[in-house]
């Protein structure tokens, strides 16, 4: 059997949205869940619509993406240049993409308001960790003229 490439390694979990009476709660994730791999830190990164975070790729971290406001399209890629995987979570498709250290990514706003990602990430931020590429120097066509 052959090896799993690095992108299929990527999972996507549907997540629960309990309607309550004053509000809804909506899940992120669990200790008891499968990618649950320990806490390092939570944080939240704001996106405006059509703007393009990209690319950075952790050489340790494994992130547990999520995003409870707007829309987000994440590219993954194992090399620069290489193969891509495209998913898109949101308030449109609520679910949490797990991500194993060693892949880049980006990821653009497809909302017409700004769009909150939150990773929960299984170590603290270490700059020592990661490593990162201009938007250019990763060639992936956004849609939007650059």
């Amino acid at each position: 059997m052959g090896s799993m490439n690095l992108l299929d390694r990527i999972q996507i979990t549907p997540l629960r949205q309990i309607p309550t009476t004053g509000g809804d709660i909506w899940h992120a994730l669990k200790s008891t869940d499968d990618s649950y791999n320990g806490f390092g830190e939570a944080y939240f990164s704001w996106v405006e619509p059509g703007s393009i975070k990209a690319w950075k790729k952790h050489l340790k971290i494994k992130m547990n993406l999520v995003v409870p406001i707007g829309d987000v399209r994440f590219v993954f890629c194992e090399a620069a240049n290489a193969s891509y995987r495209e998913e898109i979570i949101g308030a449109g498709c609520y679910a949490r993409l797990t991500v194993p250290p060693r892949i880049w990514f980006g990821f653009q706003g497809i909302s017409d308001k700004p769009s909150l990602v939150l990773n929960l990430a299984n170590l603290s931020h270490d700059p020592e960790e990661l490593e990162r590429k201009s938007l250019s120097e990763i060639k992936f066509n956004w849609g939007v003229e650059s």
